[in-house]
């Protein structure tokens, strides 16, 4: 059922059990309707592993003491951890924890962001509610705020947990907002996308976030070692070479749950005939037909990739944006997409410096506009070259960030008189264009008279760089600006 949410409470003896649809999360009676358990929840213990289910869900972590990577969230006081694990009760004070916060866990896949949710909730107790928000709407949202308000008022506190909550309208992400504030629930909410653009404002600043970052190659080997020999994973039915350990940690890319189904494919493949069957280099790269670029077009890597791309061309690192290149060309990125990327570089980062280079990536916008891939890529690649190992020089567009912040702040006298439009009829009797040089008759077309408004005849906005080409400019605008400033001398005022 669209929509559906589904909601666990943790027993005494560590079993979870899952309520769906319209359930109440709190009725404790025995004989109470079941949904069949979701998938990770049935790790929650030995007994209820179903061993079925793929080892990326069977190996899911049951206690923190398993939970590999993300030290730098899990760390003694930290926030995370002491939602996770009970007060110490030494104190005298009851045992009590700290009054839970609503947290949004933001990081790429496989990184442990639905396990801590779990976590969470299945240490200290409290009830859980998952919604998805490929498919719940704001009714679903109500019916488990509703439950969740009703288990308050017996004392009980629960977990909503909610997954790709990016995905969430505005309208949707409102209606968790008054359960959040008061607390009706403890909110813990993944994403993979950055919450700045993806979340309301207002939710974020009642949570806590979290960055999650991908596992370094200590944390995998934790991770798939673990599940070589645990009795829920391949319980030693198979070995891993060491080379088999480092493709694995190199085609996982960081993400756990990536290493793991890489691991249970290719350990199918070792078991088949062989009495003490050993997972080598040869199995892994087969059960891959080819690492994955790690490159979500609609997500932050988008963002990522692009931004690394620019810079590198910025900092003249050719080799760099070769690469960055060769990496959105791979995943598919639209190539009129990087194209308009490096037409706006062109003036933004290389400008006069090298006037070509403006020319070059037009070129190149236009060529594969015009020809399509995989061909383009060429093109692409020559303008990158160019770019990257052409004079840098940002004087143009400095020059218009400050005219335009004098604008923003006022700083926008009349026009001068002469300079005034005097082509229609009464002009002349209120003295537009009286006084006005025309440039061409003037030595090197360059009349001395003010053009600025009042106020500003001393602003400079263009400072050349005296790279590239810009040498030359700036040797010209000295000359220039010396002719204009005789106007000014010989202004009265």
């Amino acid at each position: 059922m669209a929509g559906r949410w589904v909601g666990h409470r943790h027993l005494a003896d560590g079993r979870a059990e899952s309520y769906s649809g319209q359930v109440d999360l709190f009725d404790s009676a025995p004989g109470a309707a079941r949904a069949d358990p979701v998938a990770w929840l049935q790790t929650a213990s030995p007994a209820a592993a179903d061993l079925g289910a793929p080892l990326a869900v069977r190996m899911r972590p049951r206690a923190l003491d398993e939970f590999a990577g993300q030290s730098h969230l899990l760390g003694p006081g930290s926030p995370l951890r002491r939602l996770i694990e009970p007060a110490d009760d030494s104190s005298g004070q009851g045992g009590a924890r700290a009054a839970p916060a609503s947290v949004i866990l933001w990081g790429p896949a496989g990184t442990g962001k639905t396990t801590l949710a779990y976590l969470v909730a299945r240490a200290s107790g409290r009830g859980f509610a998952e919604l998805s928000a490929v498919s719940a709407g704001v009714k679903d949202i109500r019916a488990v705020i509703d439950e969740a308000r009703r288990g308050l008022a017996l004392g009980r506190e629960t977990v909503l947990f909610i997954d790709e909550v990016h995905r969430f309208s505005k309208a949707q992400q409102d209606a968790l907002l008054p359960a959040v504030e008061n607390r009706v629930v403890t909110l813990i909410a993944a994403t993979t996308e950055n919450p700045s653009f993806s979340v309301i404002t207002p939710l974020l600043s009642r949570s806590l976030l979290l960055t999650l970052e991908p596992l370094d190659g200590a944390a995998l080997l934790q991770v798939v070692d673990r599940a070589v020999t645990d009795e829920r994973g391949l319980a030693g039915t198979v070995s891993l070479s060491e080379a088999a350990r480092a493709a694995l940690v190199r085609l996982a890319g960081g993400d756990a749950r990536r290493a793991l189904t890489i691991l249970e494919a290719a350990a199918g493949a070792a078991a088949l005939g062989e009495p003490d069957p050993v997972v080598d280099l040869d199995q892994i790269e087969r059960a891959v037909d080819a690492a994955a670029v790690r490159y979500d077009r609609d997500g932050d890597q988008h963002y990522d990739v692009i931004s690394a791309f620019i810079k590198s061309v910025r900092g003249s690192d050719v080799d760099a944006a070769l690469h960055y290149l060769a990496r959105m060309v791979a995943a598919g990125e639209d190539p009129r997409f990087i194209a308009r990327r490096l037409v706006i570089l062109a003036s933004e980062d290389i400008g006069l410096a090298d006037p070509s280079a403006l020319q070059t990536a037009v070129a190149a916008a236009q060529a594969v506009q015009l020809i399509g891939m995989p061909e383009g890529r060429i093109v692409l690649a020559e303008a990158v070259v160019h770019l990257a190992t052409a004079p840098k020089s940002n004087a143009a567009y400095l020059g218009i960030e400050a005219a335009l912040s004098d604008v923003r702040a006022g700083l926008a006298g009349p026009v001068p008189p002469h300079l005034r439009d005097a082509h229609y009829v009464g002009a002349g009797r209120l003295g537009h264009g009286d006084g006005y040089l025309y440039a061409h008759d003037s030595p090197h077309a360059v009349a001395p008279q003010v053009y600025a408004p009042p106020g500003l005849e001393d602003r400079r906005y263009y400072e050349p760089s005296g790279r590239g080409f810009e040498r030359q400019v700036a040797e010209r605008l000295a000359k220039i600006r010396a002719i204009l400033g005789q106007a000014r001398d010989q202004d009265p005022d």
